[in-house]
């Protein structure tokens, strides 16, 4: 009988409100919520309760003065902490609780009560610096998270995948020096917010362990299952992770209205079950997902149902499957491969041709 999935949920996340035409809408967790209440999902998963993190905790990540400014605009109608992020007078409690789901998450996790987790929160939180908001995020839960895994649970090595539309600039300037942390990003290249390019790929004792793929429009579900096998997959096993977390945008949708990218809800379990499957071989089973991106509403809820159901063990594909569907990619897909094992391999023996 494999280990339960849990899921975190809370209908006060969708207090964190914003203006009527934002993207980042509180309907997104309405309908993915609703989803998880199906005939078909109900029951499934086991829930975890979250928690307000403390201002230690979020302070891990961002620095004293940013955290008295996002809670300086608890109970403020609107405020707007850059061009793209707004506030409302809930929105301060919301990132806490989605900070400490995030945590719990990791908790549970760790103590065996579930194998891996899903955390459905709002506000998400790739984008947000040290010091400042962006891009419709005011703390970073996945870096708080990998944080939290580190200094509470002792685990000595994370490894953070993000596959969000947009580049985790935050997550990446979070561990950007650090040995401890590979970053993993694929991303639509150049885009919002600018990071993310090829040569990014850490500073001093972190040199290495920030890999950046930078895509063009176009890449769908075996260009991106390709680009995790020959890049990802080795490096994975090279580091050997004691936890995987994985910041899911679903911006990568092929409909979404801010994107590029084609990947289908099938792509998304296929690049979920690379993950199951390296977490398995590396860190019996511990991964940990958190919402970020994703605006296409009906793209976004069949998206993570499929990975729900690949995190459940409901869909395994076989190393047959995968090598299949990798077979597919265009063969353009191979330069932008190439370009970042050139990068890189000098720091990954994985990736060093014999």
């Amino acid at each position: 009988m494999p280990a339960a999935t849990g899921i975190v949920r809370d209908l006060r996340y969708l207090r964190h409100e914003t203006s009527v035409f934002h993207p980042e809408s509180p309907k997104r967790l309405e309908a993915i919520y609703k989803m998880l209440d199906s005939t078909d999902m109900k029951g499934k998963f086991l829930e975890i309760q979250p928690r307000h993190a403390s201002v230690d905790e979020i302070g891990m990540i961002h620095k004293p003065r940013y955290i008295e400014t996002v809670a300086k605009t608890a109970g403020m109608e609107h405020a707007y902490l850059d061009p793209d992020t707004e506030t409302s007078p809930e929105s301060y409690d919301a990132a806490k609780l989605a900070v400490g789901g995030f945590c719990n998450a990791v908790d549970r996790i760790m103590d065996g009560t579930v194998g891996n987790a899903f955390a459905f929160v709002r506000p998400p939180g790739h984008h947000a610096e040290a010091d400042r908001a962006a891009g419709f995020c005011l703390f970073n839960n996945v870096a708080i998270g990998a944080m939290h895994a580190i200094r509470k649970h002792g685990v000595e090595r994370v490894l953070i995948i993000d596959w969000d539309l947009h580049h985790g600039n935050g997550t990446q300037h979070s561990f950007y020096e650090d040995p401890n942390v590979v970053y993993f990003s694929t991303h639509q290249y150049p885009f919002y917010p600018g990071t993310g390019g090829l040569q990014e790929i850490g500073r001093g004792k972190g040199l290495g362990y920030t890999i950046n793929v930078p895509l063009g429009r176009g890449p769908g579900d075996a260009e991106f299952l390709k680009i995790y096998r020959k890049i990802l997959s080795p490096v994975a096993r090279e580091f050997c992770p004691g936890m995987i977390l994985l910041s899911a945008g679903f911006d990568i949708y092929f409909q979404d209205p801010l994107g590029g990218m084609k990947v289908t809800p099938k792509g998304f379990a296929t690049l979920a079950r690379v993950l199951l499957n390296l977490a398995e071989e590396c860190c019996g089973g511990r991964f940990a997902v958190i919402l970020e991106g994703g605006y296409h509403i009906g793209g976004l809820t069949e998206s993570a149902k499929a990975v729900l159901n690949e995190m459940r063990g409901d869909t395994v594909k076989s190393e047959a499957e995968l090598a299949g569907l990798e077979a597919q990619a265009a063969p353009s897909i191979d330069r932008i491969i190439n370009a970042v094992i050139d990068q890189v391999a000098p720091l990954w023996k994985s990736l060093q041709k014999k």
